[in-house]
């Protein structure tokens, strides 16, 4: 893929863009500012983070994380500016059409239809009911956000598949053994005869790729079954047969288009293997079988993507594979780990909470509408479902088909369904930071593209590292000195 049909990767390609950038005296310099800028705004949101830890006290609604900023009607709405680094720093990191979408997704959901579904209680579903109940305002929530992610997914599957049909069929057509995306110049051809004899020379043997899944098929196969007894061994194997030719399929198209479509072909394998299993443990096969195509498929892509890094810094292709599976074996350790911490620490999958989880509750449902079909749907969903489903599908032909000074307008359909469930607080802040990075770009544009991803990079993960302590502090029994909270007179 990467020397014969010559895919762009285009993620991978700017990796490789930025580091041999470092490599310039020019680049050595801005890569030392950015560094620095990195860490200021890294301990900055540590520090931040710390300090609105002192006051997020014990009892419900406590915190700078529960502040009612635009008024307590919007903050029952979930409106209000949360003083997330983390959500302001993805903001300014996100393409301004992404923030915009999620901000139109937030007050779609929480500002018009939450607010008319919540009006029908009684009529369209039992007055009462618990925050979390699915027979209620909460199954709307997640039952509308999936027909959205779903339409999205089917959507963008349906076309990098025939753009993918597309060039191999031209490219049969012009007598070539295969396809070649992109043709260099003249005065290329001599630096690229040596990155190929680099990415050659020090390839991975295909009997190691074979023995190496065959060997692992053969450990999930007996493995998997029984920490999930519901996925049968059989449920397994055919993951593992079937599994090769969608992570081709999702490579090819990820190198064409950068879009990696692993979560829908789990999706696909979720309602297959959920509705096969039926109601003799269907849910929980379901979603170990979308874990276990996801796995494939997602990782598939995402290595052809490092491996094209690789191509153009002249790296080891060896080197990175054997660098992976140190990562992969790291990760085997600290993945348990940070996920027993959270688990102990944190009121994880609390739909009030700060850690909802939302995506592990609508894969869920998803799985039990693999089982029970449309039954477990609430009254009047599925004629929603539907509308928005058609929705998600009509913006994305639309998007596709003005030009694209007028496609750069249109809301994305999975950034809107991403408020959906979740709330319109982290909108608010996304939508902050992208109002930050506009400003600043209008002010000075060279100095916003040089430091907005340092500075969004720092905020993030500043923010992100002081869970870690947070984690150790409530696990030693230490909670927040203060609750600060606010309520009406």
């Amino acid at each position: 893929m990467v020397i014969d049909y010559k895919l762009i990767y285009p993620s991978g390609t700017a990796t490789a863009t930025l580091i041999n950038s470092f490599h310039t005296p020019e680049g050595a310099d801005v890569a030392r500012k950015q560094v620095k800028c990195l860490g200021k705004y890294f301990t900055l949101s540590f520090l931040w983070s710390f300090f609105k830890w002192f006051f997020s006290g014990t009892g419900d609604n406590c915190g700078f994380d529960k502040f009612p900023t635009l008024g307590l009607q919007a903050y029952a709405n979930t409106f209000y500016f949360d003083f997330s680094a983390t959500y302001v720093g993805v903001g300014i990191i996100c393409p301004h059409i992404v923030n915009c979408s999620v901000m139109f997704g937030a007050i779609l959901s929480w500002g018009i239809l939450w607010p008319y579904i919540t009006s029908k209680a009684g009529d369209w579903y039992p007055d009462g009911l618990g925050s979390n109940d699915f027979k209620g305002l909460y199954g709307y929530k997640v039952f509308v956000a999936i027909s959205v992610i779903l339409g999205d997914g089917v959507y963008n599957l349906a076309k990098i598949l025939i753009i993918t049909g597309k060039t191999i069929y031209a490219n049969s057509k012009t007598k070539q053994q295969l396809p070649i995306v992109s043709v260099p110049e003249e005065g290329e051809l001599v630096e690229e005869q040596k990155l190929d004899e680099i990415f050659m020379k020090e390839g991975v043997p295909s009997w190691v790729a074979a023995c190496g899944y065959v060997a692992l098929a053969a450990v999930a196969v007996g493995i998997i079954p029984l920490l999930f007894p519901p996925l049968k061994w059989y449920f397994v194997l055919l993951c593992y047969l079937v599994a090769p030719a969608l992570a081709f399929c999702n490579a090819y198209g990820a190198g064409l288009t950068d879009w990696s479509l692993a979560s829908t072909y789990g999706k696909l394998g979720l309602f297959v293997f959920a509705s096969w299993a039926g109601s003799n443990g269907g849910v929980m096969a379901g979603l170990a079988a979308c874990g276990v195509m996801m796995s494939i498929v997602s990782t598939a892509s995402d290595l052809m993507q490092d491996f094209k890094t690789g191509y153009l810094t002249a790296s080891s292709p060896r080197s990175m594979f054997v660098s992976q599976l140190a990562g992969t074996l790291m990760g085997v350790i600290v993945a348990p780990l940070t996920f027993w911490m959270f688990w102990v620490a944190f009121d994880i999958g609390n739909p009030d909470g700060e850690y909802q989880a939302p995506m592990a509750v609508i894969y869920r449902e998803m799985s039990l509408i693999g089982v029970q079909g449309f039954s477990a749907l609430p009254s009047h969903c599925l004629e929603l479902c539907c509308g928005f489903f058609a929705a998600a599908l009509a913006l994305n032909v639309l998007r596709d088909s003005v030009p694209l000074k007028y496609a750069q307008f249109i809301p994305i359909p999975m950034a809107i369904a991403i408020p959906f469930y979740i709330g319109a607080y982290f909108a608010v802040d996304m939508f902050v930071g992208s109002v930050i990075l506009f400003v600043w770009e209008r002010l000075n544009r060279k100095e916003a593209d040089v430091y907005a991803g340092a500075i969004a990079s720092g905020m993030i993960c500043g923010d992100g590292i002081w869970t870690i302590p947070s984690a150790i502090l409530a696990l030693c029994g230490v909670n927040p000195p203060i609750c600060m909270s606010f309520s009406s007179t």
